[in-house]
């Protein structure tokens, strides 16, 4: 039975207390940096700039925001360096080159940059369209365009980041148990892959990605290599209760409503810009920043919640692991493993956990699984 490293929980509670630092300058630069521009008044001399070069809102759209989000991207570069890459080896957490760190960066940025110019003008459009009903059809868009997003990153996406190969004859044992208990969970796969998640951390994870045709469990080679089989068992069957429980359609449909309610809050605030900053309508591009402080806002306010309702449905998912399998020594084992490999805190403050935490936290779950009958 693997124990908790009392060492590594030392370094574990230093990491996310500077993790959440971060945190707090990050979030506080990006609200700063946005309400800079409205009190300054630089949002409506760039659009009036940019006036200057088109008229077409196509074109003003993507500039403008362009130029906007350059800024904030290059002075919040060194926080994004030493959150990203030198915390990471202070902790010795990452295996990443520099020269890797800064090729994931250029590849997010080319995957995040065609998605966004979409997004962007989907919003931009509506809102010309529709000014007073914009949030609603944008709500709609996003709906569409997130579903289609889940099914295509295992096949587009995801491989511009990681190598995943099938897990192969080494594994074919493992592979065959995982699918079985994918059948189990009468949930259909195309297959077990092992991804390099070595190249970028020592932390170890385990997923399953896709929705319909392109679903497929995924494994790092740091879980392969490090955990038992049995372990690695109870970490699946975890994801596997995610789908018996519909939580994919389920969080779809909750993140719709609260990304509803946040765009008609933000459409309101965005009108009561309008007479504060003196722009010309909804559509105006220099509100950018408005419409960004108010979805921010929302965001933070909303998080608690959000994280509540996930933590219900992953404590859902370990019981059905539990259940599904009978290897609750396994299940805590496993997550021990977790929390010694990935720094895991085990007992985080109750605050931490209400605000920041997604799933229960690692020694809740471990007593859960020693408590299991």
């Amino acid at each position: 039975m693997t124990t908790i490293d009392l060492e590594r929980q030392k370094k574990a509670k230093e990491y996310s207390r500077i993790s959440r630092r971060l945190w707090l300058v990050d979030t506080t630069f990006t609200g700063v940096y946005a309400l800079a521009w409205l009190l300054f008044g630089w949002t409506i001399l760039l659009r009036n700039w940019l006036d200057g070069f088109t008229t077409n809102p196509w074109l003003i759209v993507p500039l403008f925001v362009l130029i906007y989000g350059g800024i904030y991207f290059v002075l919040n570069l060194p926080l994004s360096y030493y959150e990203g890459f030198v915390l990471p080896h202070r902790f010795d957490q990452s295996t990443q080159t520099l020269r890797d760190w800064i090729m994931d960066q250029l590849k997010g940025m080319a995957v995040a940059a065609p998605i966004g110019l979409i997004v962007l003008e989907l919003l931009y459009a509506f809102l010309r369209a529709f000014s007073a009903t914009w949030w609603l059809w944008f709500a709609g868009a996003l709906l569409i365009f997130n579903v289609l997003l889940s099914n295509l990153a295992p096949i587009l996406i995801m491989p511009i980041f990681n190598k995943f190969v099938p897990l192969g004859e080494e594994h074919q044992e493992l592979a065959d148990r995982l699918m079985k208990l994918a059948e189990r969970a009468n949930t259909k796969v195309k297959g077990v892959f092992k991804f390099d998640m070595s190249r970028r951390t020592k932390s170890a994870n385990a997923a399953l990605t896709g929705i319909g045709n392109t679903r497929r469990i995924v494994l790092g080679d740091t879980l392969v290599n490090e955990f038992t089989s049995d372990e690695i068992e109870t970490v699946l069957a975890h994801e596997l209760g995610h789908q018996v429980h519909k939580d994919i359609p389920f969080l779809i449909a909750f993140g719709t409503l609260t990304t509803l309610v946040g765009l008609y809050l933000a459409s309101l605030a965005l009108s009561g810009a309008i007479q504060l900053w003196g722009f010309i309508n909804v559509a105006d591009v220099a509100a950018f920043p408005a419409l960004e402080l108010a979805l921010g806002a929302y965001g933070l306010i909303m998080m608690p919640l959000e994280n509540a309702i996930s933590r219900w449905r992953e404590r859902m998912a370990d019981e059905y692991s539990l259940e599904a399998t009978n290897k609750s020594e396994a299940f805590a084992s496993a997550m021990t493993r977790l929390a010694n490999q990935n720094l895991g805190e085990i007992d985080p403050e109750n605050w931490v956990v209400f605000l920041f935490y997604s799933h229960p936290p690692l020694g809740e779950r471990i007593e859960m699984a020693k408590n299991w009958k």
